[in-house]
């Protein structure tokens, strides 16, 4: 036997130990359906919403994800692009596969027959929708005019195997100043948002509030806390939104081997009821008292927008286009759905790199777009008031830059204004706005050093400060 196969001989069995072990909590992850989800899900949504190139997605989003090294030689899928699927399987068996919805990307099906998704033309039947927010380019790629922007987008796209940034988009005083995409990529791309879907979550909840449908500082409508002495009952949107709910829902700030074992990855790629999974978590701290960054936050949360619009996906899609997306001139966009029809609102938000520009300068006038108010006023400055606990620095949805967390003081240290707060996700998804220069930066990429990428886009943000004519 050679000295490789030995070494997968021994890899195999420990996994397989792994496996048996990993049911030791009812609601633990389960290493192998966790690490087919993530794939099936992931390969599906780039390639059938995105529009990527299957060998590519293999290669930079499955291959090189250090989550699966030393494993990947169990992991194998398939892309089926006539029945529009993606099968997945670890060591030849625990299959998972994923399929595409027009309208309503990826699902995992989970041995489930696909439910039926909203068509369309049922989320558009209400009509068009007059967008309130000017053009903000041309059809063609805009290149910087000044050589500070050009090197800044040097800098942002050096190293393409370690960086791999696929798009980059500079809007100043409301237009696009300087873009630049990685071939395969272009201004028509839907990207990935990963947890920068949160902020989308975080305006669709504002939008509520301002219509006086929902509180965010009142116990939360569920009605699995609805029993009299249950704890659960005392937990607010606002909590939720800071990740200060107390509930036991895992963990979501980072990626890695542990991540298969998670609460939130199982809730993420395996359960079918995403909210209703979440809801059933146990309360093991005082709501308001611990902060602990979980996907299952966001999508109760979600939940709850989806009932306070009328309960079933084509009601929230609906909602989402008519009072966010079309107002914004967002026309690309795909908020994925679980199979219960509640958004995914976690993680799994497509949208160009120009409409991900878009959707931050929303955040730049207090939700304000073509004089028309889209956010209760003073939104923008709730969102952004510091969360007690949150050592990254973090608001309510948007991450923050002014208060004396660890992870603010950083950003500062790397260049990025003290005003400036972030929609944010991993591997570098980021949309970063700066109120007092007129600025948005969106960048987006396959990052895996989390620490890199946040000094490039703390780097890229300043260097295109410094750029622009008004700092001179």
């Amino acid at each position: 036997m050679t000295a490789r196969a030995r070494r997968e001989l021994a890899v195999s069995c420990a996994l397989a130990a792994v496996l048996l072990l990993a049911g030791c909590s009812s609601r633990a992850g389960r290493p192998a359906r966790v690490a087919t989800g993530y794939i099936s899900h992931v390969v599906c949504s780039y390639v059938f919403v995105s529009g990527l190139d299957p060998a590519r997605v293999q290669r930079e989003d499955i291959a090189a994800n250090p989550a699966f090294r030393g494993f990947n030689w169990a992991l194998r899928h398939e892309v089926d692009r006539e029945r529009r699927e993606v099968a997945a399987r670890a060591l030849g068996g625990f299959e998972t596969r994923a399929v595409y919805r027009d309208g309503a990307g990826c699902l995992n099906l989970n041995g489930a027959p696909p439910p039926a998704a909203p068509a369309p033309a049922e989320v558009e039947s209400d009509g068009p929708v007059r967008a309130l927010l000017p053009e903000i380019a041309g059809p063609d790629v805009v290149a910087p005019a000044d050589t500070g922007l050009t090197a800044a987008l040097d800098a942002a796209f050096a190293e393409p195997d370690v960086r791999r940034t696929h798009a980059v988009v500079i809007v100043h005083g409301g237009r696009v100043v300087a873009e630049r995409y990685a071939e395969g990529f272009g201004v028509d791309t839907p990207v990935h948002g990963w947890s920068a879907t949160k902020s989308v979550n975080n305006a669709l909840l504002g939008i509520l509030v301002r219509q006086g449908k929902l509180k965010m500082e009142e116990p939360a409508p569920v009605a699995a806390w609805a029993a009299p002495g249950d704890p659960r009952r005392a937990v607010t949107p606002d909590q939720m939104l800071r990740m200060q709910s107390g509930l036991e829902l895992g963990e979501s700030l980072t990626a890695g081997l542990s991540s298969a074992w998670d609460t939130s990855n199982r809730m993420m790629f395996n359960e079918p009821d995403m909210a209703g999974f979440a809801e059933g978590a146990a309360l093991t701290a005082a709501p308001g008292t611990a902060w602990r960054y979980a996907n299952g936050n966001s999508a109760i949360l979600a939940r709850i927008v989806r009932d306070r619009v009328g309960g079933g996906g084509v009601d929230v899609l609906r909602f989402a286009r008519r009072e966010l997306f079309a107002p914004l001139g967002i026309r690309r966009a795909t908020l994925e759905l679980d199979a219960t029809g509640t958004p995914i609102a976690g993680a799994f938000f497509f949208a160009t790199p120009r409409e991900w520009a878009r959707f931050g300068l929303l955040f730049l006038d207090d939700g304000v777009v073509g004089g028309t108010r889209i956010l209760p006023e003073g939104w923008v400055r709730y969102s952004t008031t510091a969360t007690p606990g949150a050592y990254v620095g973090y608001g309510a949805g948007w991450w923050i830059n002014h208060d004396e967390s660890r992870g603010a003081r950083f950003r500062r240290e790397q260049g990025m204004p003290a005003d400036a707060f972030m929609a944010l996700g991993i591997y570098g998804q980021t949309v970063v706005v700066v109120p007092s220069a007129r600025l948005v930066v969106a960048r987006f990429g396959t990052t895996y050093d989390l620490r890199q990428a946040m000094v490039d886009i703390c780097r890229l943000t300043a260097s295109t400060i410094a750029a622009l004519p008004a700092s001179r």
